[in-house]
């Protein structure tokens, strides 16, 4: 009774508040009551972070980006693909141009060496007169790589050997103190400019001659290169040793260069005889066999005329 009489006392002072009701937590778009933020990363969350869809109340919709839009265009699809289209047809026009002037193909045979290839190579120019089998093997009608021919052409030791044959003859001209650019440059343009007249006078003599050969200007560049390895050695000698070493190398080369252009030469311009294997006396013939001693002739004296005056 004392407990009633306290609540009906009470009754005046009580406020009446609003009725609370609990809003479950999906409805808030949380799924921790006690997170401040909604996380938005995530691509299941419903709050505020979702994408909304897009509905008539007013709400943006997600934006396209330009990318997108440029490339949804069907005129820009069909500028992309006319400017590939016209990429292609161009990198086709010059390759092949590329192929018709410098055949890199072909460039790629000559330089498909190895170590063991280089050391075999070097040891038959400087030694030629203990090679007994000098034909090309072939493989389907074919020549093989040089690596694995020692018979075969190749243009990696013609080329290492002209370039060591301008820095050591900048190094002869250095230790005569006559050093200078202008003379290893005027050095350089000769040897190359010789080595240009070889090749055309061979390629001219031979359409003279009327001579069926598959002999390349690759490989005549390949084998009138050989030389400038005996050069490098007679120089050397001449440095260590002076005229006396000089001399002895360089004609042991030359005789070494001599053999070696005849052996190898007679089978790519005398390929018919060479094939019959009888020698055949005509006109012809002869003349061949005489172009093929003038080539094989003319290299002992290039070697001569192009490193006497390096040696003092």
């Amino acid at each position: 009774m004392h407990s009633a009489g306290l609540a009906t006392a009470g009754t005046p002072r009580q406020r009446k508040w609003p009725s609370k009701r609990r809003i479950p937590v999906s409805h808030l778009g949380m799924s921790d009551p006690h997170q401040l933020f909604d996380d938005t990363s995530s691509a299941q969350s419903r709050g505020y972070g979702a994408q909304r869809e897009p509905s008539g109340l007013g709400y943006p919709t997600a934006s396209a980006s330009p990318q997108g839009a440029f490339l949804n265009d069907p005129v820009s699809n069909m500028a992309m693909a006319y400017g590939s289209s016209l990429a292609a047809q161009g990198k086709e026009l010059v390759d092949k141009n590329i192929d018709r002037f410098i055949p890199v193909t072909k460039l790629k045979y000559y330089f498909a060496v190895d170590t063991l290839y280089v050391g075999k190579k070097l040891g038959l120019l400087f030694f030629p007169y203990l090679h007994q089998d000098w034909e090309v093997q072939y493989q389907q009608d074919t020549p093989v790589a040089p690596r694995f021919d020692i018979n075969a052409p190749d243009l990696y030791i013609p080329a290492m050997a002209f370039i060591t044959y301008i820095l050591v003859a900048g190094l002869a001209l250095g230790t005569q103190e006559r050093f200078s650019p202008d003379l290893l440059g005027l050095q350089a343009s000769s040897a190359l400019a010789w080595l240009t007249l070889e090749v055309l006078a061979i390629l001219l003599s031979l359409y003279l001659v009327t001579a069926n050969t598959d002999l390349t200007t690759i490989d005549l560049v390949a084998f009138l290169g050989y030389k400038y390895v005996g050069m490098i050695g007679g120089v050397l000698m001449g440095l260590l040793f002076g005229k006396i070493g000089y001399y002895l190398v360089l004609g042991w080369c030359c005789v070494s260069i001599f053999v070696f252009m005849i052996r190898t030469l007679r089978l790519k311009i005398l390929a018919e005889a060479a094939a019959e294997g009888v020698p055949v006396r005509g006109a012809r013939n002869q003349l061949r066999m005489y172009l093929t001693m003038a080539v094989a002739a003319a290299q002992p004296l290039l070697m001569y005329w192009l490193t006497f005056h390096l040696v003092r």
